[in-house]
């Protein structure tokens, strides 16, 4: 085992990153180790913690409960657990269930070493033939994307991935890693047309890269997608859509853009207000529905079925097929692990654009 000291990212106040030393433990029976490759940047989410905007730093989690009670305790400063997106190459292993040299794909946070317990944690082994940077997306936030498409299924009363979207009108609002790996998905699951909407030029630019059509979001933009999507009289629009920017506008967007009892699938972490969405417009006057898609649950009545080991293997098989678009067009930022603190100021300040982004460890 190496004696250099474990080295993680930490938020010890709003607005700092620092890289925190540690002395690696030994390791458990019945548990493995392993050496980080790449960590993946969750920018949304991080940020929150890196702003001292997360919910959870005012009012505390009730898990049990599913409630945010005043009474309970927020979490605070240090933050000492940011990302869910690693890839790592076990180097000991004490359990039968991960060999030593596998590269596994897991969710523990921007660390350069992990102490794994397949028991407990959710562990993907990456294939040899897979870039092992794109194993980024494996574990967690690819699951997150997959599972959006299962809610879309329930909603239309399938159980599997293409249920919600072949032969459909599907708009994506949020060209991020979530939204366009969203849109991939469709499209690779057989959706009539996916339209993704997105302010920004690199993000459209992006998702016509992965063969997606992309739109601007603007105040005519669901008008001209009605027009030309049209299924009888009083009924246009798309038949779902997957709203992956966690700003109230375009949730506000999504609603404008269904046929009437159409579904939006939320699958955005909104830290603000909504008041952009006026409930009394859109949303009251077509029956829509909008549906809460997180990596916590799969829809009701196909847990039996779906996992997330499930969800990961989708992953890897759309990464199989189309993993050199994803590394050419979404992974936009490969910088090395030193540079997080920096990466992580510029983005805050709006300095710099990514659209996806891993941190690269250097092996020993």
């Amino acid at each position: 085992m190496s004696t250099a000291p474990v080295r993680t990212l930490v938020v010890p106040r709003p607005g700092v990153l620092e890289i925190d030393e540690s002395p690696e433990p030994p390791l458990a029976d019945g548990c493995f180790r392993a050496e980080t490759m790449f960590t993946g940047l969750s920018a949304g989410t991080e940020l929150t913690w890196y702003r001292g905007t997360s919910p959870h730093l005012d009012v505390g989690w009730d898990a049990e409960l599913g409630l945010f009670d005043p009474a309970r305790t927020a979490q605070h400063y240090p933050v000492r657990r940011l990302g869910y997106m690693e890839v790592a190459r076990v180097t000991d292993s004490r359990t039968p269930a991960v060999a030593e040299g596998t590269v596994v794909a897991m969710a523990y946070g921007h660390s350069t070493v992990v102490h794994g317990d397949p028991v407990t944690q959710h562990v993907v082994a990456v294939p040899a033939e897979l870039d092992p940077v794109l194993a980024v997306y494996v574990a967690h936030l690819g699951p997150i994307c997959a599972n959006g498409l299962l809610h879309a299924a329930a909603d239309a009363g399938g159980a599997e991935l293409a249920d919600g979207v072949r032969g459909r009108l599907v708009v994506v609002t949020g060209g991020g890693a979530v939204g366009l790996l969203v849109g991939l998905l469709a499209t690779v699951h057989g959706a009539a047309q996916v339209v993704v909407v997105d302010p920004t030029p690199e993000r459209r630019a992006a998702a016509a890269g992965l063969g997606l059509a992309a739109v601007d979001d603007t105040p005519d933009v669901a008008r001209e997608l009605k027009v030309g999507w049209r299924h009888g009289p009083g009924d246009h629009g798309a038949d779902v859509v997957f709203q992956c920017r966690g700003r109230a506008p375009a949730l506000a967007t999504a609603l404008r853009c269904l046929r009437p009892q159409g579904t939006v699938v939320e699958l955005a972490f909104h830290t603000g207000g909504a008041g952009a969405v006026a409930l009394g417009q859109e949303f009251h006057h077509n029956g829509l529905t909008i549906r809460s898609a997180q990596i916590g649950r799969v829809p009701r009545g196909l847990a039996s079925a779906w996992d997330r080991r499930r969800l990961s293997g989708e992953i890897l098989a759309l990464l199989e097929e189309h993993g050199a678009a994803v590394r050419r067009h979404l992974l936009t930022d490969v910088v090395p692990f030193d540079e997080a603190p920096a990466l992580f100021a510029a983005l805050s300040r709006r300095q710099r654009h990514v659209l996806s982004a891993a941190f690269a460890v250097a092996p020993d």
